[in-house]
């Protein structure tokens, strides 16, 4: 019996009905319905990757090692492969098969000790969210490197969700887009003082100086990122508006700030610390200063994460329904006033990285290696289906602390070009 049959027999035993996919493996024989996904395993320490960590981690490392592809489109593969197997569940084999399935394993060649995991793997510890593991997280994504950072989110050097208004907009434009909307619904004027936590490369505190005026307090705990975006403001002739921060959000000196953004960073936060979170905001805004929060949601029975997405990319992220933020938001006493949701939006954002991540592999390869490009094209294309599918969604949330003078939301006058 050839690989592709000898594995197709055992996956009968572990998922049942049909295989979903057509199978080709390393021995060059395939199996499996014509005109489905075609998943291909190149070598039989793929099939032992598989044995040592079943489940969705096993297939991540499998893909970003090249022991494991799928022809054709990535997201395309991967989303039609999860609508078949909806509704049907891996199960365990009773004990009696496992001897039929270790002889299977042998016959491919696949026993032995566990693989080399690939690198990558984040290396955090300690009580979640404390100060320490918190930079350790944030370290670990966002240090890898600022050039491949500028070469996948391109000249506006933002990592999260743009706002476009036109079906023919490009990625720069929906991120200026995306920052006019944030100034405008936070009001800002000249002298406005902003503080902007978790402010990335510090691109929205130099557009908030820039074309508005405000003087601005920029936070991130990323030693890169605050590197990179105290030279930007330097460069872009608004050092004196803007004072970028090497510093826990925690730590953040009290003062009566005007309004407070905080793009993709609540994330982070944690589900226990995040009442906390919300309050600490409340506490540096003065009476009527307004907070936006835009912020990365899942839907009611979508699980948000995962194995992979928690071992490679961004441990101990939490996402909750956006009701439930709403929620949170108010019980720390500040007034929400105003939601809007921006999940096809990033679907968008994200293709458009990806698109840049295909385009231009050979030069991202020589910054950070083969195996951490498969890595991200396979975060990229899961992510933009997460949020296509609806499984994921971001908001933008808009809130003030009472009090202060009478402040109208309109929001017919967030939309519009600056002037």
């Amino acid at each position: 019996m050839n690989a592709a049959a000898l594995v197709a027999a055992a996956l009968g035993r572990l998922l049942p009905g049909p295989l979903p996919f057509r199978l080709k493996t390393w021995d060059g024989s395939a199996t499996g319905p014509e005109g489905a996904p075609v998943v291909v395993l190149r070598r039989p320490r793929a099939v032992r990757r598989l044995l040592w960590q079943p489940g969705e981690l096993g297939l991540a490392e499998a893909y970003i090692l090249d022991e494991l592809d799928i022809e054709g489109d990535l997201a395309s593969g991967l989303s039609q492969v999860r609508r078949s197997l909806a509704g049907r569940r891996p199960t365990l084999p009773a004990p009696r098969a496992w001897p039929a399935l270790l002889a299977t394993a042998a016959r491919l060649g696949a026993l032995g000790a566990p693989p080399a995991r690939p690198r990558g793997r984040a290396a955090v510890g300690g009580a979640p969210h404390s100060r320490a593991r918190d930079r350790a997280v944030i370290s670990h994504h966002y240090d890898l490197s600022n050039d491949f950072y500028a070469l996948l989110l391109g000249p506006a050097m933002a990592y999260s969700c743009a706002y476009y208004g036109r079906d023919d907009q490009g990625l720069q434009a929906a991120q200026e887009a995306k920052f006019d909307l944030v100034c405008r619904k936070l009001a800002l004027e000249p002298g406005s003082r902003l503080l902007d936590v978790g402010c990335g490369w510090g691109v929205l505190a130099r557009h908030a100086a820039r074309r508005f005026g405000a003087r601005v307090t920029a936070v991130t705990l990323s030693e890169r990122q605050h590197r990179w975006a105290t030279d930007s403001m330097a460069a872009a002739g608004v050092a004196d508006l803007v004072d970028v921060q090497l510093r826990d959000y925690r730590d953040i000196e009290p003062a009566a700030y005007d309004a407070i953004s905080c793009i993709e960073m609540g994330e982070h936060v944690g589900e226990d610390r995040y009442p906390a979170f919300a309050a600490r905001l409340n506490g540096l805004l003065r009476p009527g200063g307004r907070l936006l929060v835009q912020q990365m949601s899942r839907g009611a029975t979508a699980p948000g994460g995962g194995a992979f997405i928690e071992t490679y990319i961004a441990p101990d992220m939490h996402m909750r329904p956006v009701g439930r933020t709403v929620d949170l938001l108010e019980s720390a006493g500040l007034e929400v006033v105003h939601t809007e949701a921006m999940r096809e939006h990033y679907a968008r954002t994200i293709d458009a990285w990806h698109d840049t991540l295909r385009e231009r592999r050979a030069e991202f390869t020589a910054l950070v290696g083969r195996p951490t490009v498969r890595l991200w094209e396979l975060y990229l294309a899961g992510s933009s289906l997460a949020f296509a599918e609806g499984r994921m969604g971001v908001d933008q949330i808009l809130a003030r602390r009472p009090g202060g003078p009478p402040s109208t939301v309109r929001p017919a006058h967030w939309y519009g070009t600056h002037p």
